[in-house]
């Protein structure tokens, strides 16, 4: 049995018979898990949840996620909930039914329980899915979900990026990471695996900004601890030159960038 296995089994003991499909998302459809991968799920359902089911949900995926850490056998959970009639039609932004994932443990132990909200970020979600083509439960993906316009998918990326900001200091991996990767998608229109979005960036990057897009890669992979002390001043010049990069595109979506 899986820590997979164990989400889907989560979303069936909670949800039954509202289950339409169980779909996997995330670096498990993008090349395969990394060691510093977390464990991405989708579930979409037929009606919106109650209270109970929330909170079912919730401790479930408390109980099943870790850390990450190496040498800690459990992976982080990122358990996602959609309405199926809130994704299909498609329209945007989406709304999502629930979502936990490791950065909302400390407010979810303090009694905050995820509510239902409107998500840019299922775009992506959604996007990973179709192209992933896996089903771990239910009917295949492109049954049950509709593609994404490129548009949507790029508006809702530009519009992740105050946040990934905000927390760079804090989740700085990443953030760098995924602005690598946001970057790769608004030039090419491919999304890709972190560390091949980091693949991708490297080259173009100035060369004083190289070694921390570099180290985020190598943590990512496992191939080095995770140590920022000695590029912390370089992790807001390699991020501010991401995000002039993505200038043109986000004044063309409407999407305001604060500077790196």
């Amino acid at each position: 049995m899986t820590q997979t296995d164990d989400v889907v089994r989560l979303v069936h003991h909670v949800l039954g018979a509202e289950v339409v499909g169980v779909y996997p998302h995330g670096s498990a459809v993008l090349g395969g898990l990394r060691p510093r991968s977390d464990i991405d799920v989708l579930a979409v359902v037929r009606r919106r949840l109650t209270a109970r089911q929330r909170r079912a949900l919730l401790d479930g995926a408390l109980a099943l996620s870790g850390s990450g850490e190496p040498g800690r056998s459990a992976r982080p959970v990122e358990l996602t909930v959609a309405v199926h009639g809130d994704v299909r039609p498609w329209r945007y932004p989406p709304v999502c039914e629930f979502q936990y994932g490791e950065w909302l443990r400390d407010s979810c132990l303090r009694g905050e329980v995820p509510s239902r909200a409107p998500s840019a970020d299922l775009a992506p979600l959604i996007t990973m899915v179709l192209l992933g083509r896996v089903s771990l439960a239910g009917p295949p993906p492109w049954e049950v979900l509709d593609p994404v316009p490129r548009r949507d998918l790029e508006h809702a990326m530009l519009s992740g990026v105050p946040e990934l900001l905000a927390g760079l200091m804090s989740d700085t991996r990443n953030a760098v990471l995924t602005l690598a990767r946001i970057w790769m998608t608004l030039t090419t229109g491919e999304i890709a695996s972190k560390d091949a979005a980091a693949d991708w960036a490297l080259p173009r990057l100035p060369g004083e900004h190289r070694a921390v897009l570099a180290h985020a890669r190598a943590v990512y992979l496992g191939l080095e601890p995770e140590h920022w002390e000695p590029l912390l001043a370089r992790v807001r010049p390699c991020a501010g030159h991401v995000v002039r990069a993505l200038e043109r595109p986000a004044a063309a979506h409407g999407v305001r960038l604060p500077p790196g």
